[in-house]
């Protein structure tokens, strides 16, 4: 074991987290040498480590929970903070999918010849050390670990202070299950400490750190935007719209529009503006508004709303902007698809966007049109997730428009360099 990795917090933050950045991009040179084979034993470790102390990481949620609720936290976050068992059964699936997953490092694509002789093509590979800064859920540190890992990368995580006893038992997991498999101790590091000034370290370390991404609320990822110097991969917001259309299968719609909004609410993916084609409307509230009182979701309309349901409380312009994250949606009758797209444009936050519609025609219209990191046709926004795309277990979701966009799996985590390749080969 080397002493970088056992680094522990003293009064001397700026030491310590410089300790953790030199051992990541220690670790982050080894993890170039280690073949997929490994790569995946270890991850299998860590699964199998997490299921045998599975009455040990309830115990430290339960813990994490007790505080939480003493401090005041709101349901939305003691969600987010929460380890189920069902959770920790996603987590345990999570490792082992990732590790079923192909190995993206290594590929070279469009390998072709040139005029000179040589040739040229694109290999991927990892992008090194990645820092990774999260709240409330502790299940982000295994998701977290299992993409860096397979993608190549070392990884320097810090959890949020809610979920501190949490994340330490997740910790101990991941560090047995790369010991298990004889990989860099420092492949995986968390910061020890709930300090907020180690974040600030953290996103200013551009010697040792590549990239870093922020998974929180809004203003933690505003002010890591604005702090870092080193690049970004975020979402600001989850400002998530479905769209029914007029020629719409109004069963379709009503399970997509009570799923997207009320299968969880802590979510970035989760629908928070109903829009709905003005042919369709009266018939199809009064249905939705009865689904919708089932789960004591409040719904906040716009005047033409209201006329067909009187009793819902009218809408300002903040409620179009905003990510409730809560049992609260706001409601807009529109005319047609271009005054969706044009609403959606005006207050979405680029995230995740559906259309419910039988018309191939609008369907291509809204896919190509609407400007987000996901656009759905037919389905729930709650799809917006790298587990459902197929990804494994996703770091995140990005809105960047350069990189990496939409869910962050293991490709997100790579980048490419040319390799060219000769016999001798000199310019003339």
């Amino acid at each position: 074991m080397s002493r970088h990795a056992l680094a522990t917090p003293g009064d001397d933050i700026g030491a310590y987290m410089e300790q953790l950045g030199d051992a990541a991009r220690q670790a982050s040179a080894a993890m170039r040498r280690i073949d997929t084979g490994r790569k995946n034993a270890a991850l299998l470790a860590m699964a199998r480590q997490i299921e045998a102390e599975r009455p040990a990481l309830i115990d430290a949620n339960a813990r994490d929970l007790e505080r939480g609720r003493a401090s005041g936290l709101d349901d939305a976050l003691l969600d987010r903070l929460a380890l189920t068992q069902g959770r920790i059964d996603a987590m345990v699936e999570g490792l082992k999918q990732v590790a079923a997953l192909p190995d993206p490092v290594g590929e070279i694509d469009g390998l072709h010849s040139r005029p000179s002789g040589i040739q040229v093509g694109q290999m991927r590979v990892p992008l090194g050390v990645i820092g990774i800064i999260y709240e409330s859920r502790p299940n982000v540190t295994v998701e977290a670990a299992s993409l860096c890992l397979k993608s190549g990368n070392a990884c320097i995580l810090r959890g949020g202070s809610e979920a501190r006893e949490s994340n330490a038992a997740i910790a101990a997991c991941i560090a047995r299950g790369l010991a298990e498999a004889g990989l860099p101790e420092a492949a995986v590091q968390v910061v020890a400490t709930t300090d907020r000034e180690a974040v600030g370290y953290l996103i200013s370390m551009p010697e040792y750190v590549d990239v870093i991404i922020p998974r929180g609320g809004k203003s933690l990822i505003e002010r890591i935007s604005r702090e870092a110097k080193v690049p970004v991969i975020k979402h600001l917001d989850g400002v998530c719209h479905v769209y029914v259309d007029a020629s719409a299968d109004l069963g379709k719609a009503l399970a997509i529009a009570v799923n997207a909004k009320t299968h969880r609410y802590g979510t970035c993916n989760t629908m928070e503006t109903l829009l709905i084609d003005a042919p369709v409307a009266a018939g199809l509230l009064p249905k939705l508004a009865a689904a919708y009182a089932e789960h004591d979701v409040e719904l906040r309309g716009c005047e033409r709303t209201r006329e067909v349901l009187p009793g819902v409380t009218a809408a300002s312009e903040d409620d179009w902007y905003a990510e409730y994250l809560a049992p609260v949606l706001a409601v807009r009758i529109v005319n047609g698809v271009d005054e969706a797209i044009a609403h959606i444009e005006r207050y979405g936050s680029h995230h995740t966007d559906a259309i419910v519609t039988e018309s191939y025609t609008l369907s291509r219209r809204f896919l190509a049109e609407v400007d987000s990191s996901s656009v759905m046709v037919n389905a729930s926004t709650r799809f917006a997730d790298g587990f459902e795309y197929g990804l494994g277990a996703e770091i995140g979701i990005s809105t960047n428009k350069l990189h990496a966009r939409g869910p962050v799996g293991l490709e997100g985590l790579t980048t490419r360099k040319y390799v060219v390749l000769g016999d001798g080969h000199v310019r003339d």
